[in-house]
């Protein structure tokens, strides 16, 4: 990579004094980077990795359940408007901010508006709490995929030592007697065997740790270790696996779930439209919710990702490509996980709605694991869809942990530049341990919990300011004039009125409508204690208080009056470069 390409150009000026972006040569903010640090071998590498973070678990089992819940075909019309004036608006910004200003969640704010510093310590402890269930996930998904090397896949039949009286199998069987009490072998699997979640009374009560579930969790962090330890080096490299193998396996289970007699059944129920639903409040709010979780942005992994890329790399195009396959995987998966929805509707004799009753991580580990076990080819087919899962998982992983790296590496470079190795072991650790109680026999239970008050509202509103931060602090023209420099050209009148009022108007309607649309919070007919509520508040709040926290901070320490210190938090630093050397110099900008 060239000097020029390294650092943000100055520019040249002209008669007026202004720099060819277009800043004042007084006032222009000299970003310079490290030119020693990381980046992509290949333009593949990022691309692959912003697909992996951003095509996750939650394009499998989320999309699907909450399209047919809110109008199957109809639902499309408020997915796609929420992406096109709030999701993909939020996913270019980042990637802009992250290759303009080459740094992490943390540090980046000195060079757009130091008070707000506070977003990007909130960023890296909510992506923490995330590591801390999100793994367990895919450990439950390690579980399945070594249980199915079996000649018959243990979860088909009621013969097995978990099982209870009540297993009932709907597969093979004239005349099955199904009551409120019967429990389906695959079911059972999963809560007695997998999780033995009866062995828990509940949250007062989580019981023992779950060795199997232990050693796959270790083998997870494992993985993610030497994945990500020498930095998108190593991590570029894996994403060719994780982040394509999911499009083969969907690709194949589409195919068979196509021939499956009832598939159409499924198809023709999750796309059948529901005009009426686009009345309700309700749709919409899911709509948002869905396409922001989806795309990501907020979580500072774009950010990351984006600073390991060339200065005049095409941010733009890769917003739209990416965003548009991620939209596409989440459309394809509905038709994968509806066609065997239909077949077990099918072989059933019911309706595809009352199979379709199970979401979240159900929907993996109970309702297509059933269909899967009764077809032809049950363990080739089980084996690559966990296999598909795991990868899944994996890449949303590395891309978590390394907004956590970059972040907190870029702004202590003098005690972390050259111990990266040790640092991300550090980490690794931590998450492992924070994840132990996830491990436990009511560790679904713990999962629930981190699961929507970990990463809810407090991301929506993590990245609402960060929005308001870019838009109305920073200033739009000059965020724009910044895009201009590396691109070659401005942003249009579309993206500035998304940024400064569309999509932050979107994030206030998602955090305000989550927040007067509360559901009793349940799981396995567990019904959540309130206590247990006020500790999901607690938890969501131990990471948005640092906004607040640091302003104080930054405001009581930066000298002057109020009205002075006031000036300075909010205006962006000037970093110089020192000539002939790789260390920053920080004065603030006049």
């Amino acid at each position: 990579m060239s000097h020029q390409d390294s650092s943000a150009p100055t520019g040249s000026l002209d008669s007026q004094g202004t720099t060819n972006a277009g800043y004042s040569s007084s006032t222009v903010p000299m970003i310079a980077q490290r030119d020693s640090r990381d980046s992509w071998n290949k333009k593949m590498d990022f691309l692959l990795s912003v697909i992996g973070f951003a095509v996750d678990l939650g394009n499998v089992w989320r999309f699907p359940y909450i399209c047919y819940q809110n109008g199957g075909g109809a639902f499309l019309i408020p997915y796609i408007l929420m992406a096109v004036f709030g999701g993909v608006p939020l996913f270019y910004m980042e990637l802009a901010l992250g290759q303009f200003h080459r740094t992490g969640a943390i540090s980046i704010w000195k060079h757009i508006c130091p008070i707000f510093k506070g977003i990007g310590f909130a960023i890296c402890i909510i992506s923490l709490y995330v590591s801390f269930y999100y793994n367990t996930i895919i450990a439950w998904a390690l579980y399945y995929f070594y249980s199915s090397f079996t000649s018959t896949l243990p979860w088909t039949s009621c013969d097995n030592v978990w099982n209870t009286p009540n297993c009932t199998n709907y597969f093979g069987t004239n005349n099955v007697s199904w009551d409120n009490y019967s429990h389906s072998p695959a079911e059972e699997f999963y809560t007695r065997n997998v999780l033995e979640i009866h062995k828990s009374s509940g949250l007062r009560g989580v019981g023992g740790l779950r060795w199997q579930l232990v050693l796959c969790l270790f083998l997870i962090f494992t993985i993610v270790y030497f994945s990500l330890w020498k930095g998108v080096k190593t991590s570029g490299k894996v994403v060719w696996v994780t982040a394509t193998l999911p499009y083969v396996v969907l690709f194949i289970l589409l195919i068979r779930g196509a021939t499956l007699p009832g598939a159409w059944r499924g198809v023709v129920f999750y796309l059948k439209p529901k005009w009426e639903k686009l009345l309700e409040t309700r749709v919409w709010v899911d709509a948002a919710a869905q396409i922001f979780f989806s795309l990501g942005p907020g979580f500072g992994v774009l950010l990351a990702l984006a600073s390991y890329n060339p200065f005049t790399n095409n941010c733009y195009r890769d917003a739209i490509v990416t965003s548009l396959v991620n939209c596409m995987t989440s459309f394809l998966s509905g038709f994968v996980i509806f066609t065997v929805l239909g077949y077990m509707a099918e072989m059933r004799n019911v309706e595809v709605e009352d199979v379709a009753k199970d979401k979240g991580p159900s929907l993996l580990f109970i309702t297509y694991p059933e269909a899967i076990a009764n077809m032809v080819g049950s363990t080739f087919f089980a084996i690559i869809f966990f296999m598909m899962v795991i990868a899944l998982g994996l890449d949303s992983t590395f891309g978590g942990l390394e907004a956590i790296i970059t972040a907190v590496m870029d702004e202590y470079p003098q005690y972390l530049f050259k111990r990266r190795e040790l640092f991300v072991l550090g980490l690794v650790i931590v998450c492992f341990m924070g994840s132990l109680s996830t491990l436990t026999h009511g560790g679904a239970y713990v999962v629930q919990l981190l699961e929507t008050f970990g990463a809810g509202c407090s991301i929506i509103a993590v990245v609402f300011l960060e929005a308001i931060a870019v838009s109305w602090f920073y200033g739009i023209q000059r965020f724009s004039n910044d895009v201009k420099a590396m691109l070659g050209f401005a942003p249009g009148i579309f993206w500035k009125v998304c940024w400064v009022a569309i999509s932050p108007a979107f994030l206030a309607y998602i955090i305000v409508s989550s927040l007067l649309d509360r559901h009793p919070l349940i799981l396995f007919d567990y019904k959540y204690p309130d206590w247990s509520i006020t500790v999901g508040f607690i938890v969501g709040a131990s990471s948005f208080i640092w906004i607040p926290v640091y302003m104080v901070y930054k405001l009581v320490w930066t000298p002057g009056s109020l009205k002075q210190r006031l000036a300075v938090c909010m205006r962006p630093e000037r970093t110089m470069r020192e000539p002939h050397t790789d260390s920053l110099s920080m004065t603030p900008v006049p």
